[in-house]
C-alpha cells in the first residue's frame, strides 16, 4: 500500500498491479521475467508514486526454484537487502546499486531477511534450515 492508497501487489511472477482505491483505476507494468526476486538473479526497484518506472536493478543473489524477499533497511533505508539460494544475505546500496556485503550464516535458502524497525544496525533472516539469525 502505498502513502496515495494505491494497492501494488505482483502477478504471475512477471507483472505489477498498482490499484488507485478510490478512483478505481489499474495501472499493468510488464517485465520480460519475474518481478522483485526475478528467477534471472535480479531484484528490481520501481518507482510507484507520481512517475512510475524502472529505477535500478541489483544483481548477485540466487534465486531459482523458491520464493525470496527484499527489504528496504538501514540507516535512512538506504539498503536492500536479500536472501538467496546460496544460504547468504546479500545487501546493496540502494542508490549506487553496489553491492557492499555478503553474510553467511545459514546451511539453506534465505528466504526472508528483514531491518529492525528501531535499530537500523541490526537485520534478522530466517531459513530452510530452520533458523533464525540476527
Amino acid at each position: 500500500m502505498t502513502n496515495d492508497g494505491k494497492l501494488v501487489t505482483v502477478f504471475k511472477d512477471n507483472t505489477i498491479l498498482i490499484l488507485d482505491r478510490e478512483s478505481g483505476v489499474e495501472k499493468w507494468i510488464k517485465e520480460d521475467e519475474a518481478i522483485i526476486s526475478l528467477v534471472n538473479e535480479e531484484l528490481h526497484l520501481w518507482s510507484i508514486e507520481g512517475q512510475i518506472g524502472l529505477i535500478s536493478k541489483y544483481r548477485g543473489h540466487k534465486r531459482s526454484r523458491f520464493i525470496v524477499r527484499a527489504c528496504f533497511g538501514g540507516v535512512q533505508q538506504a539498503f536492500i537487502a536479500s536472501g538467496s539460494e546460496d544460504s547468504q544475505i546479500y545487501i546493496w546500496h540502494k542508490r549506487s546499486g553496489e553491492l557492499i556485503e555478503t553474510l553467511g550464516s545459514h546451511s539453506g535458502a534465505v528466504n526472508c531477511v528483514s531491518w529492525n524497525p528501531v535499530d537500523p544496525h541490526m537485520l534478522a533472516s530466517a531459513s530452510d534450515d530452520r533458523t533464525i539469525r540476527i
